[in-house]
């Protein structure tokens, strides 16, 4: 279909399912960058000129600089993320500029993803397909590929929101013990439902077997687990990240398994993003590297693709967002 001067004009920065780009085509004139890696600054700029819409992934920083490009044609932006890190909220506010995000979608499937690491970390799977792949399997030792059990273990949980509260539901399943430390407590009625006792951080790293992060970024998560942390975990425990890269400091993890400071570590975020294969946690047995897999089921993507349909075009007709940035509104 041509350009009409009566729709508005919007542009998606990477493909996402058909079924949210079919409710934008309903009602607008769509153009999705066709690559498959993100378009570079230079080249985002350019597209975005003259648009009354973006339907955005976290790799788009949209400040001012941005909504500068695009003019003052640009009313709404919609990103297909939980996250809004990469807003500028202020100038987002200043220019006026409805924003949109999609949370809560995927709770139970990034907790599926937790567990499905948390597990296979523990029983040494990926370590234990490549095994056979090489030919290494004779039916020899006993001590091959051994691994640590996980029914009745400690789980410590670093962040119990939502998708933190779904992985616990997950471990008593486990008949484990769960820990967890977030900066307040959640009510005494949910903690009896969880079979979850708050706990300090120091005592929380030092008394579980299996610790994962789902814990927001800011500025007093940064880096949360370092050296130090690291250090008051058990030379028996395993990491779990699947919630941000930016949380764990990179060259501490390597060095504490290196020196088997903590047994093993599996993460769907890293630090950087995407890792090269090159990267030396990349290149580890004790550490499971996964490529930001956490929503990546076919209903989950979808619901996200529709979920960030709705707010833009909310937006492009002037009604509330759905699910509006929080701040920006």
């Amino acid at each position: 279909m041509p350009p009409s001067a009566n729709r508005p004009r919007v542009l998606v920065t990477r493909a996402i399912p058909d079924v949210g780009i079919d409710l934008l085509r309903d009602a607008a004139d769509v153009e999705v960058w066709p690559e498959t890696l993100a378009p570079s600054r230079a080249e985002l700029l350019r597209l975005v000129r003259g648009r009354d819409g973006l339907l955005v992934l976290p790799s788009e920083r949209i400040d001012e600089e941005l909504i500068e490009a695009a003019g003052p044609t640009l009313r709404a932006v919609s990103s297909f993320s939980v996250g809004f890190e990469h807003f500028d909220v202020a100038a987002c506010v200043r220019y006026g500029i409805a924003c949109g995000h999609t949370p809560g979608v995927l709770t139970e499937t990034t907790a599926d993803t937790t567990f499905a690491l948390l597990m296979a970390a523990a029983r040494r799977i990926s370590e234990a397909e490549r095994y056979v792949r090489a030919d290494r399997w004779s039916g020899g030792g006993i001590d091959d590929l051994i691994g640590v059990d996980i029914h009745g273990a400690t789980l410590g949980i670093i962040g119990l929101g939502r998708i933190g509260q779904a992985v616990a539901r997950r471990a008593a399943g486990f008949g484990m013990d769960v820990l967890y430390h977030s900066p307040r407590r959640v009510p005494e009625d949910l903690e009896v439902e969880l079979r979850a006792r708050w706990v300090s951080l120091h005592d929380l790293l030092a008394g579980s077997d299996f610790v994962s992060l789902h814990a927001p970024h800011n500025d007093a998560t940064h880096h949360l687990i370092d050296e130090a942390a690291l250090k008051l975990m058990k030379p028996t425990a395993i990491l779990v990240n699947t919630a941000r890269g930016s949380l764990v400091e990179s060259t501490a993890l390597l060095e504490a398994l290196r020196q088997g400071t903590i047994r093993a570590a599996a993460l769907d975020v890293t630090d950087p993003e995407p890792m090269p294969p090159e990267h030396p946690l990349a290149q580890r047995n004790d550490c499971l590297v996964v490529p930001h897999i956490g929503s990546a089921t076919v209903r989950t993507r979808e619901r996200i693709a529709v979920m960030a349909a709705q707010n833009l075009l909310a937006g492009l007709g002037g009604e509330p967002l759905p699910h509006a940035v929080p701040g920006t509104t």
